[in-house]
């Protein structure tokens, strides 16, 4: 293990919140490893970049010798994390969740090293819970503490319904860290309140509490919003090379020092070099291989080879210039390029994966494109470019 305080400075790297910095520093101090808990909800079948932010800070935990201890909320799924959410959120059942549960252990692997990474289900100790225990737990709690959540307070104000079960939730997974003994949990910025409910009942149950670290939600590849699958603006942890390198071709110029930071293991002083001194189509080639060889290893260079034949040197050459309104329906981009010769047949040629822009697959029907000048169209599987130009 590296000297105290030097762990200290790479950890807190990309951090948002420590509660407490200090208390962090004294565990590290003992000179043991520190179980370092993240808890994972199973709720979708995929992971993205978006969740690989704090699974990256979870491995810089293995990489420092500590022991990693992922748990696999296959219960709480079942309940469902409010957390962000303006309504009630949709219970999944067993099948849903164990389903999701087996993909989510795959591509976690991608980033952890499963070697020296213990993996739990919550539901070994939350199933048979005693009801009373859980009394016991809610009677150290008030309701006016659960109120100071934004995602509470709003809906009760907005007269949205709040469920007992949600609150059981925070309870639920607060267990988890005295269960498993964790000197430190992670978390994105949201999740915040819910590692602090962790302090707090590992103090009320006589034990050290846990260190609560949270990292930034990553921005998506719009620019503005968090990235998400919902939101089609996503980079997945199985798609190929060449897709992972075309759309992170495509983000902003200013987001690359973002990215950069919480995505790759780059020093700090050459990020700033490369997002400031650098041509920025120069510095995104270099993120798009960071990025790509850190889930296919080599597979980087390959990737942007071939992007640059498509998009840089090759057949974009020959694209059509399609003049359209600044914000427009894909179905409509889709029809003034005359390929397909009704919006049902566009739709189906979306839906099939048939259209891309900048390398970035639309397969929303319902997708509203703002259009960049000089943004490429791929329309069909005869490869017809075409460069876009905002009226």
């Amino acid at each position: 293990m590296k000297p105290p305080r030097e762990q200290l400075k790479d950890l807190l790297r990309g951090t948002v919140n420590v509660h407490a910095e200090e208390e962090l520093l004294k565990k590290l101090e003992k000179g043991q490893p520190l179980r370092v808990k993240l808890g994972v909800d199973p709720s979708s079948p995929d992971i993205h970049l978006g969740h690989t932010v704090v699974l990256r800070k979870l491995r810089q935990f293995q990489d420092h010798g500590h022991q990693a201890v992922l748990i696999i909320g296959d219960f709480t799924a079942l309940v469902g994390d409010p957390t962000g959410k303006k309504k009630t959120r949709p219970q999944l059942t067993p099948t849903e969740v164990e389903a999701n549960a087996k993909t989510y252990i795959e591509q976690v692997g991608r980033v952890l090293d499963t070697q020296r990474l213990e993996i739990v289900r919550n539901s070994s100790w939350l199933k048979p819970l005693p009801f009373y225990e859980l009394v016991k737990m809610a009677a150290t709690m008030t309701v006016a503490r659960f109120l100071e959540r934004d995602d509470f307070s709003k809906r009760l104000k907005e007269g949205v319904p709040i469920h007992l079960h949600e609150f059981l939730y925070l309870f639920m997974q607060a267990y988890d860290s005295v269960e498993v003994r964790a000197d430190v949990e992670l978390g994105g910025t949201d999740q915040l309140f819910n590692l602090m409910v962790g302090r707090d009942l590992m103090r009320d149950k006589g034990m050290e509490p846990q260190v609560a670290l949270t990292t930034p939600i990553l921005t998506g590849l719009d620019g503005h919003e968090k990235m998400s699958k919902s939101l089609g603006n996503h980079i997945g942890v199985s798609m190929d090379a060449f897709e992972m390198y075309s759309r992170v071709m495509s983000i902003p110029d200013a987001n690359m020092k973002e990215w950069y930071t919480l995505l790759t293991n780059l020093p700090l002083d050459e990020i700033e070099r490369l997002t400031t001194k650098m041509h920025p189509k120069m510095a995104k080639d270099r993120l798009g291989r960071e990025v790509v060889n850190g889930f296919h290893p080599g597979g980087g260079d390959e990737a942007a080879s071939e992007w640059d034949k498509k998009f840089s040197k090759g057949e974009v050459v020959d694209a059509k210039r399609l003049e359209t309104p600044p914000e427009i329906n894909i179905v409509d981009l889709v029809m003034l390029t005359k390929i397909p010769t009704s919006k049902g047949e566009a739709k189906r040629l979306i839906e099939q994966g048939g259209v891309e822009i900048d390398g970035q697959k639309v397969t929303d029907v319902k997708s509203v494109i703002k259009v960049k000048d000089g943004a490429v169209l791929k329309v069909g599987k005869k490869k017809q470019y075409f460069t876009l130009k905002p009226k």
